[in-house]
């Protein structure tokens, strides 16, 4: 018998943002084709910014019909348009610092911009699938355009390394991952999400093998989110590739991966609560520690960042060991704040490092201070917002995802944590000490006044991490409102 699928007009609606990207996408690749050679191409990047802009508007519009939508396979909530924004908003900010980047680099195509908006709705698609079918999709549909990204200059062979090292270990996380998800399958008989928790809430199945494709799964989302033991990949592929892109991974396919990371183990895995939390606690507790520590052994700054970037997995998955509402919405701030003050910090990185990124160690910041005061004071922001200092976004990140711990009684992880967080200081002050204290470096004779969009950039994520800082409420209202979905 034929099966009788009805797509309602509420179904576009609520699909709408991935409409829009996957269409500009398209038009921009198009476009490129016709463009005659020499000619310049930053008007793809501007119609890139268009279709990112239409594109968030439309995430508001599919909030005010929420629902599920394509036969339950994806579903429009809070939850979903929050990261659905984040990731949006992301995208936003790494076009904007992407285009005096790829002038200076001479590498300005379109193809550039297409793979961003790609990327951007397999993201979309992670942040509102209810059915993990959509999840596998979502998820390959932002790494492989990402993997691209990551190899983006041809002819630098760090670039080259970084996108098969990404690109050889993503794969295999991924097998994992599917691995899992046909598990899972295989037990449940179905892949909806709200299916397989009723299911094992009722103890129809045995909660051993459910266990195991939780683990499974928790391989492949781990790898994305670079949590120990998977996070090998990070700084290798964060110091290889260019400087946007290194900003865009370290927090658009984080923060979607991030999103979809909760939903499966805070629904599908509710019920066997008691069997992974223990997992979660320890990778969040080594996850920090190792981050940390090898951090603090860094002289370059996107490998610093990229340490940086595995120790704060290490903390929003303190949220997840919490497994409450409140650990949930945590979470959730503390990805709007670390996306923000982290971009912020990859841009002012890729103003400094010149041509072909020859200016990237600690010490070639020296005299930032003195040549660009404003550029120094904002990338101090980001440095103490990253740290957790009072009245950025950081800190109340920090301070919100440590109370969801001791709520849920982890005194020990949230100790451990704030002396994590202490360790941290260390390094990252190195870069304050850099800026403003150390002679001026070569770097910064021959530094070049930052262009508009870089400014526009930079300005926006630092205005971003203050107001996270200093009127967290609005963010936190929504993300706690959202956060009801997982009671």
């Amino acid at each position: 018998m034929p099966i009788d699928i009805q797509i309602a007009a509420a179904d576009y609606l609520r699909f709408l943002p991935e409409i829009i990207l996957t269409v500009f996408g398209i038009v921009i690749m198009m476009l490129e084709a016709v463009t005659p050679e020499g000619s310049k191409k930053s008007f793809l990047g501007g119609i890139a910014v268009l279709g990112i802009v239409l594109a968030f508007v439309a995430n508001i519009g599919a909030f005010t019909d929420a629902g599920i939508a394509f036969q339950n396979m994806l579903i429009v909530d809070g939850y979903g348009t929050f990261f659905r924004g984040l990731v949006l908003v992301v995208g936003f900010l790494c076009v904007l610092a992407s285009f005096n980047y790829l002038e200076r680099e001479g590498a300005q195509s379109g193809e550039y911009y297409a793979l961003i908006l790609f990327s951007l709705v397999g993201q979309c698609i992670l942040a509102t699938s209810n059915d993990l079918i959509m999840v596998f999709i979502g998820l390959e549909i932002s790494s492989i355009a990402t993997y691209i990204l990551a190899g983006y200059l041809r002819d630098d062979r760090r670039n080259n390394e970084s996108a098969l090292k990404y690109f050889l270990l993503g794969s295999f996380a991924t097998a994992f991952l599917l691995y899992g998800i046909a598990w899972t399958y295989g037990l449940i008989g179905s892949t909806n999400l709200e299916e397989i928790r009723r299911v094992l809430s009722v103890g129809e199945r045995p909660s051993v093998l459910a266990g195991l494709a939780a683990a499974l799964m928790f391989v492949g989302f781990g790898f994305k989110v670079s949590v120990v033991p998977f996070q090998m990949w990070a700084p290798d592929v964060y110091q290889g590739a260019a400087a946007p892109v290194s900003a865009f991974m370290s927090a658009g396919p984080k923060a979607a991966a991030f999103a979809v990371f909760f939903r499966v183990f805070m629904t599908s895995f509710r019920p066997l609560n008691d069997r992974w939390i223990w997992l979660v606690w320890g990778c969040a507790l080594a996850t920090m520690i190792i981050g940390n520590f090898a951090a603090l052994l860094q002289t370059n700054v996107k490998r610093l960042l990229g340490y940086s970037s595995i120790a704060h997995a290490g903390y929003v998955l303190v949220a997840l060991t919490a497994s409450s509402q409140i650990g949930v919405a945590a979470a959730m701030f503390y990805l709007a704040s670390y996306a923000l003050m982290n971009i912020g910090a990859f841009i002012v990185i890729s103003h400094i490092a010149a041509r072909n990124e020859r200016y990237v160690k600690i010490e070639d910041l020296a005299g930032l201070g003195r040549r660009e005061p404003a550029t120094a004071a904002l990338l101090a922001v980001f440095v103490f917002s990253l740290i957790g200092v009072p009245l950025t976004g950081g800190f109340f990140g920090k301070f919100y995802v440590f109370q969801a711990a001791l709520s849920s009684h982890l005194v020990w992880l949230t100790v451990l944590g704030l002396v994590n967080s202490a360790i941290a200081a260390y390094y990252y002050l190195k870069i304050v000490v850099a800026i403003y204290m150390h002679e001026p470096s070569e770097a910064m004779t021959a530094l070049p006044p930052p262009s508009l969009g870089l400014r526009v950039a930079i300005w926006a994520s630092a205005l971003g991490t203050l107001f996270l800082g200093i009127f967290p409420g609005t963010l936190l209202g929504f993300a706690s409102y959202s956060a009801a979905a997982f009671r």
